[in-house]
């Protein structure tokens, strides 16, 4: 077995317990075998080392992490309790020469059992834990507690050693309670960033994205008026980890907000939780491309579109949107462009699927033509190319309420170029075909119209 311990360093805002919990959520990155062990993470990583190159890889890129993620000793060993009482000594690589000899000159605080009977061991003439070792086992199982014993067996790989695995919680509801009262916004976006750093850590871990998160907070002093506390609602166009993307969305909701009163709690919590597969080797990796169809696709440019989104509001920031409709008029529509896509709207029909070549631009109403014995006309006479092709007008819809339908053709102008129109007909109607316009219906008395125009 290998296993790496890390000390975490003090982080501002976060207690030692959240700190080491926080260096743990990271550390699953590298292996599912990690717990914490007294003061400090352990990892175990001998399955993970072919998956990161090795074993010298991962250790480098552990070391290289320590400053961003704030841990302040690395070290490696055989067993997780005397790895980590070589990081107590101030670190250091314990596979450079043999383990014992590395354990027998550590001194008598890196192990929590000996440090307990330090003064004992101290007028036994023990300075270190090899001086430990060497003390008749039974005299120290009389002498002192089993834990002693124990510890020395896990350390020097001649006991098991148990350990309860960290695992990550199923809902991410985080709370930070603050140091003192905040009577502005920009206060409480700065202790929010350390709520945000939780949660970069927890979706990293997860390897997933966060679509939504909300940020509560609670009055320190509530009124009548100011009510318990107050909560806004942070929504992204694709699955987001970072601090830095959410915490710049988050700062522009705040910048709306008025407090009502001193703030003294704050919590974060996530939803719509996405799976967000890695795409490369950074430490944290950038969104990877959109998955909607219709959805901009370049991070840079999803973030301008949210910041403007919240700045203007929803309904002023849109994008197109294909729309599963046979009708023409009908196939597209426009959406928030911060809105997250249905299955069933990313898979919509394209043109490509239409039996017909569709216009490039559409009249809307469409305009109606004048017609005569010899057809519709539109500068002049119109020499129909195909069609008819028969369109239901939609009469379940409100806007559409009699039952009709519409036979759409290609028309050709000497001067307007290519053209869509159409004839307005009964459903059930059959085509009778004029012998002064082969190409054109009988019904002379129905009106022709103008629908869209060809580029």
């Amino acid at each position: 077995m290998l296993w790496f311990a890390l000390i975490p360093k003090p982080i501002e805002g976060h207690s030692p317990e959240q700190a080491q919990r926080l260096l743990a959520w990271w550390a699953l990155r590298w292996s599912p075998r990690v717990a914490c062990l007294e003061e400090a993470v352990v990892v175990e990583v001998a399955a993970s080392l072919r998956l990161f190159g090795g074993e010298a890889a991962l250790y480098q890129r552990l070391q290289a992490a320590a400053i961003p993620v704030g841990f302040r000793s690395l070290t490696r060993g055989p067993t997780s309790l005397g790895a980590l009482a070589l990081a107590r000594h101030g670190g250091g690589d314990g596979l450079t020469r043999p383990w014992r000899e590395v354990l027998d000159a550590l001194p008598l605080s890196t192990l929590s059992a000996a440090s307990r009977h330090h003064a004992t061991l101290s007028r036994l003439g023990c300075q270190c834990l090899g001086d430990v070792r060497r003390l008749p086992r039974a005299g120290l199982a009389r002498r002192f507690d089993a834990a002693l014993l124990m510890a020395l067996d896990q350390a020097y790989e001649l006991g098991p050693e148990t350990h309860p695995w960290v695992t990550l919680p199923e809902v991410f509801d985080e709370r930070l309670e603050l140091p003192g009262r905040v009577e502005s916004t920009e206060a409480v976006m700065h202790a929010a960033t350390h709520l945000l750093s939780r949660l970069q850590h927890w979706l990293t871990a997860r390897h997933a994205g966060v679509r939504a998160i909300v940020l509560r907070w609670r009055h320190d002093m509530p009124s009548r008026e100011a009510g318990p506390g107050n909560e806004v609602e942070v929504r992204t166009a694709e699955p987001a980890r970072t601090v830095q993307h959410l915490g710049r969305l988050l700062a522009e909701h705040l910048a709306k907000v008025r407090l009502q009163a001193p703030v003294g709690e704050l919590s974060l919590h996530a939803r719509d939780i996405e799976a967000l597969p890695d795409h490369g080797t950074e430490l944290w990796p950038e969104l990877p491309p959109a998955s909607d169809a219709g959805a901009p696709r370049h991070p840079a440019l999803t973030q301008t579109l949210e910041r403007l989104s919240i700045r203007l509001g929803a309904e002023r920031v849109l994008r197109p949107l294909l729309l599963a409709d046979h009708r023409p008029g009908h196939m597209q529509g426009w959406c928030a462009a911060t809105q997250a896509l249905s299955p069933a709207q990313s898979k919509a029909p394209s043109a490509t699927d239409y039996p017909l070549p569709l216009p490039t631009s559409l009249l809307d109403p469409p305009r109606a033509l004048p017609g005569s014995a010899q057809g519709p006309q539109h500068h002049g006479p119109l020499t129909l190319l195909s069609g008819p092709h028969r369109i239901e007008s939609g009469w379940w819809d409100t806007s559409s309420p009699a039952r009709q339908g519409r036979d759409y053709y290609v028309a050709h102008s000497p001067r307007a170029g290519l053209l869509w129109i159409y004839q307005e007909r009964p459903l059930g109607s059959s085509h009778r075909r004029s012998t002064r316009h082969p190409a054109a219906p009988m019904d002379e008395g129905t009106a022709w119209f103008l629908h869209g125009v060809y580029g």
